[in-house]
């Protein structure tokens, strides 16, 4: 039996293996799949990201409600930090004349805000351009400080007389009224509390000339930016200007 069950065995075909046109059919398969995912992947990590930003900024928001709540409802008026930090007061030459970066916002918010990733927002680290000055601020010297990642336009000068356009020390509805009174085009004429920006991720509108060109309509989500408003909710603003990540 032995014999000729060996015969039997070597008359069995050889395992067939793939040909190589087989091989580059499924490579072009698996080529045509990986095209039609990975927008739908960069867009769902895009919105990953969008998503994680705004609800750091609604953190944001109840850290200023606690401090408005145990401060009569004014805002600090923390002008000396916008010369003391490091690297002091650097205000753009062009657009606009002012600092908004927010590294004194984190150092007055520092009890209620602990984790110092809550003050960058997560999209600005896949982005090749943050290395610009104006886009972060240390809170310190130290090689731990905090870095602050988001702009708040109004309170982005330390005059000696607080501008009209800028919060130091007012109240909540002394900011709406003053910022009503002085007419910023940038800012518009807001209705109440709703309609005031308080904090937003960095931008930069690409219909300004004095930007360099590898700034222009770059910001931390393309297509617009988040805010978080004077009476703390956080929204999406869309801008044309902006449509670069």
């Amino acid at each position: 039996m032995c014999p000729v069950d060996n015969h039997r065995e070597s008359m069995k075909p050889p395992p067939r293996g793939f040909t190589l046109i087989e091989l580059l059919v499924v490579i072009a398969i698996i080529a045509i799949l990986a095209a039609l995912l990975l927008p739908a992947l960069n867009r769902a990590q895009r919105q990953a990201r969008k998503t994680s930003c705004a609800s750091q900024l609604k953190q944001h928001g109840v850290a200023w409600r606690f401090y408005l709540d145990e401060n009569q409802g004014r805002f600090p008026d923390a002008r000396n930090l916008k010369t003391n930090l490091p690297g002091g007061y650097k205000p753009w030459t062009d657009w606009p004349t002012s600092d908004p970066r927010s590294g004194w916002a984190a150092i007055v918010l520092s009890n209620t805000i602990s984790r110092s990733e809550l003050w960058n927002c997560p999209a600005l680290a896949n982005r090749n351009w943050t290395d610009v000055e104006q886009s972060h601020q240390l809170t310190s010297n130290q090689t731990n400080a905090v870095v602050a990642g988001y702009w708040m336009w109004r309170f982005d000068r330390f005059d000696e007389s607080v501008a009209l356009d800028n919060f130091w020390g007012r109240t909540e509805v002394a900011c709406v009224d003053s910022l009503r009174e002085a007419r910023n085009p940038n800012a518009g004429i807001p209705l109440g509390l709703a309609d005031v920006e308080l904090t937003v991720d960095i931008y930069f509108p690409q219909t300004v000339p004095a930007l360099p060109a590898r700034l222009k309509g770059r910001t931390a989500h393309p297509g617009g930016r988040n805010r978080l408003m004077l009476d703390s909710h956080v929204e999406f603003t869309r801008d044309p200007r902006t449509p670069n990540g």
